[in-house]
């Protein structure tokens, strides 16, 4: 199975893949969803409840199947990414069940007027959304994109202008870092908060994703990247970039 970043899968996705939840990756002629990355073969058949589908309808049903509705997948991404309060957010999956304002009113203990408000405000940022995203688009067919910057990913756990690194930027860091190649060891751990992003991403390269690690099996990992791997894992969980059950018998890949 070919391996994507996913992050950089999800925020290079246009509005409707966004919307559907899954894209299709032309060059390896497979479907990818945005939200586990499950790929499917264009071309393949697929069986499913007594039925035989195609890799697009197949991707669809797996959607709706393994991660429910995409909009309420997307309303409880980050508010960094977002950009909703929890207020906000509560008042669209309302919408979002078809509740009128003066059932919103009723149990949320606001005025319907209130409500009526945050609607017509969340219809304005709609409206600067698409403007944003018009203008933005116009600069790439113009070919004005100035450095590339490497994308964010989905489930960093804090986001500012430690994370505003370009790709040459990065290129430049992991040569100094993993002088052996990045497959190789680190030369040492940096101290500067962007570094060290940047490495620990590249090590996390090293774990798959959708599969669970025993805590000896990541240290084992983290061990041969750099004799503090005790120190790696920390970050790697503070970051945003793994996860784990509360006892660390259990550690996965965040995606």
């Amino acid at each position: 199975m070919q391996v994507w970043n996913l992050s950089e899968l999800f925020w290079a996705a246009t509005l409707v893949e966004m919307k559907q939840g899954y894209l299709y990756q032309g060059e390896a002629q497979k479907f990818v969803c945005l939200i586990c990355g499950q790929q499917l073969g264009r071309g393949e058949v697929f069986p499913y409840e007594g039925k035989f589908y195609d890799a697009e309808k197949r991707m669809e049903l797996h959607v709706q199947e393994e991660h429910g509705s995409v909009f309420e997948y997307l309303l409880q991404l980050d508010k960094k990414y977002t950009g909703l309060t929890e207020v906000q957010r509560d008042l669209l999956a309302r919408f979002h069940q078809g509740q009128s304002d003066a059932e919103i009113a009723r149990q949320s203990g606001n005025s319907a007027s209130t409500v009526r408000n945050h609607r017509f405000l969340l219809r304005e940022r709609q409206k600067q959304a698409k403007v944003l995203l018009a203008v933005m688009e116009l600069l790439e067919e113009r070919g004005v994109k100035g450095e590339k910057l490497v994308d964010i990913h989905r489930t960093a756990t804090m986001v500012d202008e430690r994370y505003a690194v370009t790709e040459a930027e990065r290129d430049k860091i992991l040569q100094a870092y993993f002088k052996q190649g990045t497959n190789g060891p680190l030369e040492r751990f940096p101290t500067k908060e962007k570094r060290k992003i940047v490495v620990l991403r590249q090590i996390m390269n090293r774990f798959q994703a959708q599969r669970d690690y025993t805590e000896k099996e990541v240290n084992a990992i983290l061990k041969a990247a750099h004799d503090d791997y005790v120190t790696l894992r920390r970050y790697l969980i503070e970051y945003g970039f793994m996860d784990r059950v509360q006892d660390g018998s259990r550690y996965w890949v965040k995606e």
